[in-house]
């Protein structure tokens, strides 16, 4: 899911991500909550009529914003009370608002606040952590049983998410606990926190078998090209990330051998496209091109950049499933990953 924070997938234009054959993008609850304001995007018929996308929308449950927050932030029983980063005033998000919210926003998906424990955390944090997001999902579902009742097929569907930091014993009892909600889906979240990778993989790995297996499921704010293979191969089908379009702001693009700096001088006569695989809106550019952009800060620098980026990984999703249907998904997986790592991009 190429995410839109603040209603909008940076740099890019909704056709453009049409024409990427992108499904579904993310919505960031907390950013849009505070501007405009669910109240106006109500207004204008949901998140869908305020950004013009006629395809489905992930919204996130402002958990993980306030998760970032935590030197002006306070966790209690009744949510997280909070200065907002825009100027300061104190409010206060809890299962319910996130739910009010999300329901105004009119997301397809809507995700059960949670509370996101920090990497590292004790056990006895993580554990309080992963009771207080039960607790906390408990009253989303005891909301939208009152709210949304289940009828109609274009109703919000919701998923919940899973934590427990870095304790296996915790992952289990979060999935558990939250399965027996009956949501439509399912997310692991408190990953990509500032863990190490084994840590990332351990923590899908100690809550995926306690997942419905009928259900979508979801890693959250994961992750580089090879990542998100090796955990598709742990049995999760939904990602999101903010690395193909913040890389592209910064000048780096993926390619089947690995990333590429443009902005390095070892380009500045490169003749060579970006990849052999680039779209036709980014194969008529040579390297040396792009990188003239790049340096003479030119906005078509960040708009290529971040075409490119989110093509290829909306093309090694597709592939990925082509893979699995052909059954052949480890031997696609390892062919790429060692073609991705090995060599140099040059």
């Amino acid at each position: 899911m190429p995410v839109g924070t603040q209603g909008s997938v940076k740099t890019l234009h909704p056709k453009e991500l049409k024409e990427l054959d992108a499904q579904i993008i993310l919505g960031n609850t907390y950013h849009l909550w505070l501007r405009p304001g669910e109240d106006i995007i109500r207004d204008f018929g949901g998140l869908h009529g305020f950004c013009c996308w006629d395809r489905p929308i992930l919204t996130d449950s402002g958990g993980f914003q306030v998760w970032s927050l935590a030197k002006i932030r306070k966790i209690t029983e009744e949510g997280v009370r909070f200065q907002n980063h825009l100027d300061g005033a104190s409010m206060m998000l809890s299962p319910e608002k996130s739910m009010e919210i999300q329901a105004a926003l009119g997301s397809d998906i809507a995700m059960l606040f949670d509370e996101c424990p920090p990497y590292p955390c004790e056990r006895a944090y993580a554990e309080e952590s992963t009771n207080l997001t039960t607790r906390w999902g408990k009253r989303c579902k005891e909301w939208i049983d009152r709210e949304q009742p289940r009828s109609g097929s274009g109703r919000q569907q919701h998923f919940g998410i899973v934590q427990g930091s870095v304790y296996a014993d915790l992952r289990e009892q979060s999935a558990r606990e939250l399965s027996a909600l009956d949501l439509d889906g399912y997310a692991i979240g408190g990953v990509s926190v500032g863990e190490p990778e084994e840590e990332m993989f351990r923590a899908i790995d100690h809550a995926e078998p306690f997942l419905p297996a009928n259900k979508p499921r979801y890693a959250m704010g994961l992750g580089t090209p090879p990542q998100m293979l090796e955990i598709i191969s742990r049995g999760v089908d939904m990602f999101d990330c903010v690395h193909p379009t913040r890389s592209a702001r910064h000048g780096l693009a993926f390619t089947e051998d690995g990333p590429i700096h443009i902005k390095n001088a070892q380009f500045e006569r490169d003749e060579r496209p970006l990849s052999e695989f680039c779209h036709p809106h980014v194969a008529d550019f040579s390297r040396a091109y792009l990188r003239h952009l790049f340096k003479a800060g030119e906005i078509l620098a960040l708009r290529l950049l971040s075409f490119h980026n989110l093509d290829f990984y909306l093309r090694l999703i597709n592939r990925s499933r082509s893979a699995i249907e052909a059954g052949d998904f480890a031997t696609f997986k390892d062919d790429f990953v060692a073609r991705y790592n090995s060599k140099s991009a040059t």
